[in-house]
């Protein structure tokens, strides 16, 4: 029993798409990817090479149409001189008054030759022509007119010519005197163009280059510009475009001399931003400062309160309150007077520190500060000993732990870790199973005041400092802090230079 195929249910298998069967290009036959001195030089040449192309085709097409005029005179002058000569009852050739060397004589009557066709010679008046060109020559028929004809001895023009009692007389001459000049013009043509184009080539891409020269100028300072970090901090912002490059004569001085008009705003703007800043530093600094004492008297009536007063259940939950207020906006307040001797640029006190005795003593602290998470270590046998400034590095673990605890649910598993990295650097990493960080949050979480909650109450909230205070002691250490998150996993990487005494960040 045959089987039917359904419509559309044909085995064979689909032809490749258009685009999938086209071999890409490679970047350097791009157009588009060429540098624009590349673009220029090229377009240079191909105007040049279309202008050689042009006038030597005029030149060609000019000398062939005087050439061909030439030699078509000359045949019909020969042909006339040789019928009156034939037609008089002479048959030797060689005695022709004005035929030239090469001309070829052949009479025809009735399509069989009457004579054999002769080649006229400058050397011994006239010679027989080869047997396998005598039918070509032949086969010239008056109605023709002018006709070339290619024979073992080179080109020919022929004309037939009739004569009253029926016999054709065939007149050659050599095409040499047109074929061989064109050939040298062409010759020339090719040698001068291609002469002209590799110099315009060589001498066009020096002087474009040196014209391109003041943009090379702008992208190197732009480039050094956009290297430099113009986030934070006082930034001093010296790169001008050379006066060179910057001026009204040309197009690329006045894009030279925006530049650096754009540079003058810029670092005017920066240098206001940073007087802003110092002024909200200090500012800070101040109250924070002022706010001290007070809090730490408001810390101290409410434990006297507490150790003096009978107090209802209300009242003992109001003070508990006060009490846990005033320790949290201390807590600020120390954190705020932490990032302000950063900012000052004070010296570290840097010594010999075993990082391994401090993290194992630090995470064991928030073992028993924090119980309800799970606190694992992954340390090295043997000890890492850094220059650094002790208690600061001791305030940064403390700080990512304690992020970490914060941000996570009970029973999470944080591992802190130790190990040497590539550059001579030591690397201390918290990293924990949590639920992640968002995205949009991860690119400003070392900014002050960052806060992934938006709660500002609770035994969860956050100051939004912590963070900004590691980043600030590891910059001044000279190392670098960066994150790594995503659902079941968030690592903070903290690496600082080993045996090397850093210089303080300010």
């Amino acid at each position: 029993m045959s089987k039917t195929t359904p419509v559309g249910s044909s085995t064979a298998s689909a032809p490749a798409p258009k685009s999938a069967s086209r071999r890409q290009l490679p970047e350097w036959l791009k157009f588009s990817q060429w540098s624009l001195r590349s673009k220029m030089v090229m377009a240079t040449l191909a105007l040049l090479t279309a202008i050689c192309f042009i006038v030597g085709l005029v030149c060609f097409a000019s000398m062939s149409v005087v050439l061909n005029g030439r030699l078509k005179e000359t045949l019909l002058n020969t042909s006339r001189q040789v019928t009156t000569y034939v037609a008089s009852g002479n048959t030797n050739p060689a005695t022709y008054p004005g035929v030239g060397y090469g001309t070829l004589i052949a009479q025809v009557k009735g399509g069989v030759l009457l004579t054999q066709p002769t080649l006229v010679s400058n050397v011994v008046g006239s010679k027989n022509v080869e047997a396998s060109d005598i039918s070509t020559i032949a086969s010239v028929e008056p109605t023709d007119g002018q006709v070339d004809k290619h024979l073992s001895f080179g080109d020919y023009r022929f004309i037939a010519v009739p004569l009253s009692d029926g016999t054709t007389v065939i007149t050659g001459i050599p095409t040499d005197d047109v074929n061989d000049p064109l050939a040298t013009l062409i010759s020339t043509i090719i040698l001068v163009s291609a002469s002209g184009l590799l110099a315009m080539g060589l001498v066009g891409t020096v002087i474009i280059r040196r014209a391109m020269a003041p943009l090379n100028q702008l992208s190197a300072v732009a480039t050094r510009v956009s290297q430099l970090p113009l986030n934070e901090g006082e930034v001093t912002l010296a790169e001008r475009v050379p006066s060179s490059a910057a001026n009204h004569n040309t197009e690329v001085g006045a894009v030279g001399l925006a530049l650096n008009r754009m540079l003058d705003n810029v670092a005017q703007a920066l240098q206001a931003r940073q007087r802003s800043e110092t002024k909200v530093r200090q500012f800070v600094a101040d109250a924070s400062h002022e706010l001290r004492t007070p809090l730490t008297a408001i810390r101290g009536y409410t434990e006297m309160l507490r150790m003096t007063e009978d107090l209802s259940p209300s009242g003992e939950k109001s003070l508990s309150r006060v009490e846990s207020q005033s320790k949290r906006m201390g807590a600020m307040v120390e954190d705020l007077l932490t990032l302000a001797r950063l900012d000052e640029g004070k010296p570290l006190e840097l010594a010999d520190t075993e990082m391994t005795q401090l993290v194992l003593e630090t995470v064991n602290d928030m073992k028993v500060a924090i119980g309800d998470h799970r606190w694992q270590l992954d340390l090295p046998s043997d000890p890492f000993i850094i220059k650094a400034d002790a208690g600061a590095i001791r305030q940064v673990l403390l700080n990512l732990l304690s992020n970490a605890a914060k941000h996570t649910d009970a029973g999470t598993v944080v591992v802190t870790s130790l190990r040497n990295v590539e550059n001579n650097m030591l690397r201390l990493s918290v990293r924990d199973s949590g639920p992640g960080i968002a995205p949009e949050f991860q690119a400003d979480i070392f900014d002050r005041f960052s806060r992934a909650d938006v709660a500002r109450s609770g035994h969860d909230g956050t100051t939004g400092l912590g963070l900004s205070i590691v980043h600030a002691i590891v910059q001044a250490h000279g190392g670098k802090i960066t994150l790594k998150s995503e659902p079941g996993h968030t690592e903070f990487m903290v690496d600082l230079p080993r045996g090397i005494a850093p210089t303080p960040q300010g």
